[in-house]
């Protein structure tokens, strides 16, 4: 390391080496130079040049006390220093304050970059909020630290172009928050203003990230983020972590720490949530942004400086929240708008922007539908930003998990994938359509690479054909369950014969319609097609039902379109057809015969077998008085009735009834009437609802939770729909999902309310989980046992563990489907809404299995990349160890170096190792601790010169220490993802540094927003 001393020595005084500069001339890494200089009192490159650059400037502004910034960076640059005019400002303004002279000229030199001139006096003596002229048209006459004309390059403003709405509704607010990193010398302290959600903490981390970009800040200027409401119920605490502590200031306080105050000395320190800091921190920080300086918890002498810009957030009313002696020394307060006052096109490109996201994270294509992005533009979102994330991230996990088990590779988003509260959001487009028909018309298509593109108009309904896709979902299903084609056939042909048999008993005594009505429906073609084969089958028998005829054509004209887009025609029951109704089929058979010489088409026998069991089942005269499910007809203008209408006639039923909403009609007055229809028109069967346009897709859910009548609504509606419809529901032992699955729509079109089964009838389960594998579950299931006496008589508990070939949502998913899960128990929350965790530890201390007893629930959290808990200052390269022990107190003594663990927690690890391995296969060792001693979620990784004995017979050359809280399930998640990617884990063993380890450990997640 001598060696990076004697290059400071040797370095050109005016320009020294940046510690990047340094690891380059010496192949090493960037941290080494920064700790050794850290640890020798080597002051960074900044510091090193300032006594020089100090001097010389001093020199020539003595000389000319009223030169430019411009002029003087020119002077200081020839003399050979690599300068940029924003240094030189700050410097310029320090020797003139110096000096205490300091006149408005040359003090509206130094801030001419950000138009402050006439609003400089103001700050400095009224402390009050920056008028907000001071940022007007900043971006067009900002001085660039670097660029030659003095504008700010595309690359510095690349932190806030990242920004939606950066040159739109937040224009000012991005102009304040530059103004602020730029005004010297330290920039302005800065208030950020808003209810939750709307983006206070990108905005404080693009305003650090536009101070590197700018040359205000260096990689070596720290950015220290702290939320004040992790520590509200503990004051004391809290000031410690912010102000540093003194050894015995308070219990447990057995050496001294410094703050976060401290930490961030030259840099940027982000207190978020900045209203629950107790009032004396108030005070203290006051003093320390009036004076830059403060004390310690426990100081009573010394006293400390830490030179920081501070940026504050809160969603609270800052007068009522924050001291007014605090609030003065924040002179630039910055307020972000909900996202209900932000503009469509906005709102629009924040969806599109979090798609193209979680595309990117499961690396995956997902498909928007159209009326999914209407709910999404137009729903109440009161948890602003952060809430549209949070429910376009459900919607898109709702989409996955209905693509698990198939083929296809792009995940498809539906309104039945969207939380119910967006979903509603639908019913306000009759309002708002003409807002929004500009930006949303058409599905998107999203792919990994966050490209995105508008697809063509949703699918036209095709006619669907109740008896062709009943064969072929019977047919797979059985299929699937092992059974042979013999028993198929009998199975399917049977249910058919009966089906058949069902729908015309139903229709015998209908009322005749019109050929001309019909011929309207399948077309003339079709028409005279049937009144040929119906005279031929009159000239065999006189007893058959004038309903036949319509009957005949509608099942023709599906079955000439089946033929058309060459889907085959099976019917399981052909060869019991030929002999049980023998007569019928040879009838059948001239008909079918007249049939396709009239369409010009080849009907092969098995759709003979079909004419001859609907020739069989309209001579017979049985008629049966069931229930049947109910068609509502409901959409925008006068023609719900006359659909309604026509297929009642038709079939001689009155099942199907039209409700038509008025296009001035406001949705709520119709989804009262369609209540009060349902009501009266339900005859214990249920409705299938029937729309033409997405805004009443969610009035089948709203009505169904109103009136527990079970309700499926489809999104598209034509005549010929309302009769297939009509057609299905007379049957009487035909379910509501049965008709609504058999249309065959596109699922994008089908809203529901989702199935859950009742759980309450299964049998209740514990699930205890764990990081590692079954084994300590089944410790921890062995201690309820124990403990919890009887317990097995009434509820069994089932151990699982996250590293397992399977999913844990999917092992979890397996069980919620035979078993009522009351609570989870273990080392890892799986955060499942509605089931409450017990951690083990609360387990083990005796007061968790009193809440198991009683069972109450806790609060959903949620965790973000992994990004959040791994650095590389956390990572060992190389890490030369002896044995296991070893390598756990080394990496431990690295945990707790970073403030992430404090002592006790090296014990908690050795405990847990006692209970059972933590290897898993691929020889990686994952120890970790009780989750109460961890102060910082993180995970640090060790990668071993040489493998070590984990276990008997175990060997591992990579150890990933686990330091995490209860809700760090999302982290696990992502680390199994790469533990089971066995080109990840090759690339680990063959990297050549820490930052190559984070790099490949990172390459899947995404920075939160």
């Amino acid at each position: 390391m001598n060696e990076i001393e004697k290059i400071i020595q040797n370095e050109d005084k005016k320009n020294p080496l940046t510690d990047e500069s340094i690891a380059s001339m010496l192949n090493i890494s960037r941290e080494l130079v920064t700790e050794y200089r850290l640890l020798n009192g080597i002051p960074d490159s900044r510091e090193r040049r300032r006594p020089y650059l100090y001097e010389d400037a001093k020199r020539i502004i003595t000389l000319n006390r009223d030169i430019s910034d411009r002029k003087l960076t020119k002077e200081l640059n020839d003399l050979g220093y690599d300068v940029s005019r924003f240094v030189v400002s700050q410097i310029k303004k320090e020797i003139l304050n110096v000096a205490g002279n300091v006149d408005a000229k040359s003090n509206a030199e130094s801030v001419k970059k950000v138009d402050l001139v006439e609003n400089v006096e103001k700050i400095q003596n009224t402390k009050k909020v920056l008028n907000l002229e001071i940022v007007k048209n900043l971006e067009s006459n900002m001085e660039s630290s670097t660029d030659n004309d003095g504008q700010l390059s595309d690359d510095q403003l690349l932190s806030f172009k990242e920004i939606v709405g950066f040159n739109g509704s937040l224009r000012m607010q991005i102009s304040q928050a530059m103004a602020a990193v730029l005004y010297p010398p330290h920039g302005l302290h800065t208030l950020i203003l808003g209810p939750s959600g709307v983006g206070k903490s990108q905005l404080a981390e693009a305003m650090y990230k536009f101070a590197l970009e700018s040359g205000r800040l260096t990689k070596d200027n720290p950015f220290i983020v702290f939320n004040c409401a992790d520590y509200a119920d503990n004051p004391q605490l809290l000031l410690a972590q912010l102000f540093g502590y003194n050894k015995g200031s308070f219990t447990g306080a057995d050496t001294p720490k410094a703050g976060l105050v401290e930490k961030a000395n030259g840099g940027i320190l982000f207190l978020d949530e900045v209203h629950r800091l107790p009032s004396e921190g108030q005070e203290i920080l006051f003093y320390l942004l009036d004076k830059g300086k403060y004390r310690r918890l426990g100081e009573t002498e010394n006293t400390r400086e830490s030179k920081i810009m501070l940026i504050a957030a809160t969603s609270e009313n800052p007068e009522s929240s924050l001291l007014l002696t605090f609030r003065r020394r924040i002179p630039m307060v910055i307020e972000l708008p909900s996202i209900n006052d932000r503009p469509f096109s906005e709102r629009y490109s924040i969806i599109n922007y979090f798609f193209a996201e979680e595309s990117f994270r499961i690396n995956r294509p997902i498909k928007i539908k159209v009326d999914v992005i209407r709910s999404l533009m137009l729903y109440d979102c009161p948890g602003n930003i952060g809430q549209l994330r949070s429910d376009i991230q459900v919607s898109c996990a709702r989409g996955f998990l209905n693509t698990l088990g198939s083929k296809d590779e792009i995940i498809k988003i539906d309104l039945s994938c969207l939380p119910n509260h967006v979903r509603t959001g639908i019913l306000k487009l009759s309002e708002r359509n003409h807002e929004i028909d500009k930006y949303v018309y058409k599905d998107i298509l999203v792919y990994p690479d966050k490209k995105s593109r508008l697809l063509s108009g949703g699918d036209r309904y095709v006619l669907p054909n109740e008896i062709y896709q009943f064969i072929e979902d019977r047919f797979k299903e059985l299929k699937s369950q092992g059974i042979s084609m013999d028993d198929i056939n009998k199975i399917v042909g049977s249910q058919v014969e009966t089906e058949l048999k069902r729908f015309a008993e139903n229709t015998k005594k209908n009322s005749a319609v019109s050929k001309q009505e019909v011929k309207e429906i399948v077309g003339e073609k079709i028409v005279s097609a049937v009144e040929d084969a119906i005279k031929i089958a009159n000239s065999y028998y006189k007893d058959i039902s004038s309903n036949f005829f319509y009957s005949l054509a509608i099942h023709l004209s599906a079955a000439y379109e089946r033929l058309k887009c060459g889907k085959s025609i099976i019917n399981p029951r052909l060869e019991s057809i030929k002999k049980e109704y023998a007569d019928e089929y040879k009838v059948a058979r001239e008909m079918v015969d007249k049939i396709n010489e009239k369409l010009e088409i080849k009907l092969t026998d098995d759709e003979v077998g079909f004419v001859a069991m609907y020739l069989k089942t309209f001579l017979t005269n049985e008629d049966k008085n069931k229930k049947r499910v109910a068609v509502i007809v409901l959409t925008h203008g006068h023609v719900a009735k006359g659909m309604a209408e026509v297929a009642n006639k038709l079939l001689g039923v009155n099942i199907a009834h039209g409700i038509e909403m008025e296009l001035d009609e406001k949705p709520e007055d119709a989804l009262q009437r369609t209540i009060e229809v349902v009501k009266k028109v339900d005859e214990g069967r249920g409705c299938l609802i029937l729309i033409d346009m997405g805004s009443l897709i969610t009035f089948g859910e709203i009505i169904t939770k109103s009136t527990g009548i079970p309700t499926r609504t489809i999104g598209r509606v034509d005549t010929v729909m309302v009769l297939e419809a009509v057609r299905a529901a007379i049957i009487p032992d035909v379910s509501l999902d049965d008709i609504a699955n058999a249309l065959d729509v596109s699922k994008s079109y089908i809203g529901h309310v989702e199935g859950v089964k009742d759980s309450y009838n299964l049998p209740k389960a514990i699930v205890a989980i764990c990081i590692t594998g079954e084994g300590t579950a089944i410790k921890i299931q062995k201690y309820i046992n124990d403990k919890i006496r009887g317990i097995n008589d009434t509820i069994k508990i089932i151990p699982i563990g996250m590293a397992q070939e399977y999913e844990i949502d999917e092992q979890i998913a397996e069980i919620r489907s035979k078993n009522n899960i009351v609570a989870f128990v273990g080392t890892i929350d799986p955060e499942v809404e509605g089931v409450p965790f017990i951690s083990t530890e609360e387990i083990m201390s005796g007061g968790g299995l009193e809440r198991l007893k009683k069972i109450i629930g806790m609060e959903k959290r949620t965790k973000n990349s992994l990004e959040e808990v791994i650095s590389e200052d956390l990572i060992l390269y190389n890490l030369e160890a002896d044995n296991k022990n070893d390598a756990i107190d080394k990496i431990i003594e690295l945990l707790e170096l970073k403030g992430c663990v404090n002592k006790d927690f090296m014990l908690s690890v050795y405990k847990r190792e006692s209970i059972g391995p933590t290897w898993i296969k691929g020889g990686i060792a994952i120890p970790h601790g009780s989750t109460k001693h961890v102060i910082k979620p993180a995970i640090a990784i060790a990668k071993l010169k040489k493998p070590i004995q984990w276990e008997e017979e175990l060997q591992t050359d990579l150890i990933f220490l686990i330091a995490l809280k209860e809700d760090s399930k999302n982290y696990i998640h992502n680390l199994y993802k790469i533990f089971k990617n066995e080109n990840s884990i090759n690339a680990l063993r063959t990297a050549e540094s820490t930052e190559e380890i984070k790099k490949i450990l990172l390459s899947n997640t995404i920075p939160t927003i």
